[in-house]
């Protein structure tokens, strides 16, 4: 196979609802980052604002890499259902998830996949994800930035269900989206996201699976700003 046939190594969905102020953003700081074997399944949940516009504009511009998908007759079924139709159409080896709002540091990618070629047995990897509040320019706002403490010992590989148990105590911080890598076949062991979760705590329905059935590998690193605003889920 040449380059442009091989399937990408990572697979990255985006799910987006009228996100026309951030999408951009997000989409650009996949495409700055060190690692370049990825593909983009931006998923629309049914907006009604300018963002399906701008990520067709993206996917017509790099097609090979980008795709646009939307529901059946643009319709808004929630976030895991959104998910779920991304993972749907990956062809990567390992999946990363990344809101409209969030982004990623520009090493992301590279520094996950090495964790994951020297944790064979690692499902999933996680690190700190950074509580963004200065996204604005306010200088008020620079100091409320910061992360949460991880609860287990950090640069580690944690057994299940060791990780459950401390989620549901409360004890550890709580994988973010943004923040995750996962191998692909996680999903045929524990199966997708649960769609009766279509906002909030859709994502920890989902890695309560994972954490239950699986080695985690937790990360010191920062990878991930997770934006505060107020159209946040």
């Amino acid at each position: 196979m040449t380059a442009t046939e091989r399937p990408p190594l990572v697979t990255v969905v985006m799910i987006f609802l009228d996100a026309e102020t951030f999408i951009d953003e997000a989409i650009a700081c996949v495409l700055a980052q060190t690692h370049s074997e990825w593909e983009i399944m931006l998923v629309d949940d049914g907006s009604t604002d300018g963002s399906s516009a701008i990520a067709r504009r993206w996917a017509a511009d790099d097609a090979g890499r980008i795709r646009y998908l939307d529901h059946r007759n643009h319709a808004n079924r929630g976030m895991s259902a959104s998910r779920n139709r991304g993972l749907r159409e990956a062809r990567g080896q390992f999946v990363a998830f990344l809101d409209a709002d969030d982004v990623w540091l520009p090493r992301k990618l590279e520094e996950q996949l090495a964790i994951m070629r020297l944790q064979p047995r690692a499902a999933m990897v996680y690190g700190r994800t950074e509580i963004w509040y200065s996204w604005n320019g306010t200088p008020t706002d620079r100091v409320r930035d910061h992360t949460l403490d991880l609860g287990v010992a950090p640069d580690a590989l944690v057994e299940p269900p060791a990780l459950l148990r401390l989620l549901l105590e409360n004890r550890v911080q709580s994988p973010t989206t943004c923040s995750v890598l996962l191998r692909r076949e996680v999903f045929d062991r524990v199966g997708e996201f649960q769609e009766a979760f279509r906002g909030m705590f859709e994502d920890q329905a989902f890695f309560a699976k994972v954490c239950l059935a699986c080695p985690v590998y937790v990360s010191s690193r920062v990878w991930a700003r997770y934006r505060q605003h107020p159209g946040s889920c």
